[in-house]
């Protein structure tokens, strides 16, 4: 799995002109689903997004996690985060795993993050526009196979 994760002042997500999602201070994770994936690689992620220190302490150090902060957590499917530029000029999507598939990983992966912060979801596979001030710009990117 890929995550773009952004330390946020709030986001949110808009399906046909309506709001879907919306956070105040916390994370936005894009998600993206490989071939391959597999609840393992959710573990990995609990393991690390939830306790990750990328939010300012009194000292202006990251030190606090989105949990220390009571933050919350907007998470997003992309599956072009799973493209290839190597070749040509159009992107290829031979890596990403079938919908159906990467639908069930997605909300096991939203289910788990909720036990750590309140989460909001945009809606798999569709046109989503997606809102975002970043808090820095703070940005990591994290796949679960580096882990």
């Amino acid at each position: 799995m890929i995550v773009v994760l952004q330390r946020v002042n709030q986001s949110w997500v808009e399906v046909d002109g309506e709001i879907v999602g919306k956070i105040g201070k916390g994370i936005n994770i894009l998600l993206g689903v490989e071939k391959g994936d597999t609840e393992e690689d959710i573990k990995k992620l609990m393991n690390k997004i939830p306790y990750l220190r990328i939010f300012e302490d009194e000292n202006g150090k990251m030190n606090l996690s989105v949990m220390d902060i009571k933050g919350e957590a907007l998470v997003i499917s992309q599956f072009t985060l799973a493209g290839n530029v190597k070749k040509g000029r159009r992107p290829s999507f031979d890596n990403a795993e079938e919908p159906k598939r990467a639908k069930e990983l997605y909300e096991k992966f939203t289910q788990e993050l909720s036990k750590f912060v309140p989460v909001q979801t945009g809606i798999f596979a569709a046109n989503m526009k997606v809102f975002i001030e970043n808090d820095g710009p703070v940005t990591f990117i994290i796949n679960s196979r580096e882990l």
